[in-house]
């Protein structure tokens, strides 16, 4: 009888599910590839790739690690900032048809993952630097004057 007490495994994905699909999502698109690419790398329709990124299917283990293989990193990648404890007794707000979600991480803005491409296709590592120390000074400046 102990048995039939015991707690079933969740079947509903959650905030961790949906920090992994986040991660995809952001990885992916680094890369320029679409959830097609993806898709048919995995053997999976692009639809699917698209529930896995919005935290709607919970992805397994073993199709986590080919994910891995096919983005190019660790498994561990797509737990990197997941705090299992804050977003847990927080239930997740979805937003209505038609409306965006809106993160507030900026990593996974349209625009920093335009900036992201942009700054390695500089090819010359000084410039880079260079680039990287020129926004620093910006946003110091900017900083220091609402300060």
């Amino acid at each position: 009888m102990a048995e039939a007490n015991a707690k079933q495994p969740q079947s509903r994905a959650n905030h961790i599910d949906a920090h992994v699909g986040r991660q995809l999502r952001l990885r992916r698109t680094l890369l320029g590839m679409s959830q097609g690419a993806l898709g048919d790398a995995l053997g999976l329709t692009f639809q699917q790739v698209q529930k896995y990124e919005r935290g709607a299917n919970r992805i397994g283990a073993s199709r986590l690690f080919a994910m891995s293989r096919v983005l190019k990193v660790p498994v561990a990648y797509f737990f990197e900032g997941a705090n299992d404890n804050s977003a847990a007794k927080e239930p997740e707000v979805k937003p209505k048809r038609g409306q965006r979600r809106r993160d507030g991480d900026p990593v996974t803005k349209r625009e920093t993952l335009e900036l992201v491409r942009a700054y390695f296709r500089i090819e010359d590592p000084e410039l880079r630097k260079d680039m990287i120390e020129t926004i620093r000074a910006i946003a110091e400046s900017l900083e220091s004057r609402v300060k």
